[in-house]
């Protein structure tokens, strides 16, 4: 029933009995400290300290009311909030696996080709009903593993999207003071405006460099990789293209799920946001089989002529606007 009503309002001195006085840590990120907590019935929560907000406090109470009375099965349930002068908490269900960081990156391949497909499609939903199924239009700008949390039956939960900016959906393009987002799969918009303007199409490109590590089980910029498989994408679509037997990732060859969600990636990283597909087309290709799908346009960061001094660059750029 209080669930039903919305996020309760926590006092700091509730906040640090929930927590047992913030004894059970469970990491840490550009927003704060996040602490396990337990609710009366038993019902195990993870109470996310926010450090210090430039917002007043009225305007971080009014746009968690509106984050509270989101309700969708791919997208983390903030239970309650405390606002206590400068103090300010954020309170989500408990999802007791954990992010999908540590399973895709895991050197045993932790999940089927049929589970990953079906955490995509998780995600993709939680990412599409933020962008057209809300009253305000919910833009997330941090899409990536460390932010897609499972629960205790690995599905997937969109996090961390507390403090993404809300927006009237008919308003389609960002001031660019609503830039953010973390190296490696932050949007080339974000960056600069000569690329386009900022919008959902941002988070588009996002969710494809996670689909992309997804598939492969490795991260998009890898140091120790040899130079020509430095930068994952530009491999990725090089390998695609040449219709080469071998898998993308270490398998003996491609599996048609992987096949699918590197196809999908690559149109969602297609560097001008006008050549990307909406979330709610992505949902439809991943939906879909791989029939039919055709391999996008080659980005310009792609190819033989691609060199990892170009990419350097791009990254020191970036990394102005990363966490």
């Amino acid at each position: 029933m209080q669930l039903a009503l919305g996020p309760t309002r926590f006092a700091y001195t509730d906040i640090t009995a929930i927590t047992s006085h913030f004894r059970d840590k469970l990491g840490q990120g550009g927003y704060g400290s996040v602490y396990k907590g337990l609710l009366p019935g038993d019902v195990h929560v993870a109470i996310k300290m926010l450090v210090s907000s430039m917002s007043n406090g009225e305007e971080f109470i009014s746009e968690v009311s509106s984050i509270g009375s989101i309700n969708h099965v791919n997208v983390v349930r903030l239970v309650g909030f405390c606002s206590e002068e400068m103090r300010r908490a954020l309170v989500y269900e408990y999802m007791p696996h954990g992010s999908l960081e540590k399973y895709i990156f895991s050197p045993e391949k932790s999940f089927s080709w049929d589970k990953l497909n079906q955490i995509a499609l998780g995600i993709a939903r939680g990412i599409d009903y933020l962008h057209r199924g809300c009253d305000m239009q919910i833009l997330h700008f941090d899409i990536k593993p460390h932010n897609i949390l499972l629960d205790s039956d690995f599905t997937p939960k969109i996090a961390d999207f507390g403090l993404a900016k809300l927006y009237p959906r008919d308003n389609s393009f960002l001031p660019v003071s609503a830039a953010r987002g973390t190296v490696g799969y932050i949007a080339p918009e974000m960056v600069s405006r000569s690329f386009g303007a900022i919008s959902s199409k941002s988070d588009v490109y996002s969710f494809g460099m996670l689909l992309l590590e997804m598939a492969g089980g490795r991260r998009n910029v890898d140091p120790q990789a040899s130079r020509s498989q430095t930068y994952y994408p530009s491999w990725v679509y090089n390998q695609l293209s040449r219709q080469e037997v071998g898998g993308i990732s270490e398998a003996v060859s491609i599996h048609q799920v992987e096949r699918k969600l590197c196809v999908v990636a690559l149109w969602c990283i297609q560097m001008k946001p006008d050549d990307r597909p909406a979330m709610s087309e992505v949902l439809d290709m991943l939906e879909a089989g791989i029939d039919g799908l055709e391999i996008p346009p080659e980005p310009f960061f792609c190819g033989d002529e691609f060199a990892p001094a170009a990419d350097s660059s791009v990254l020191s750029e970036i990394s102005t606007f990363s966490e």
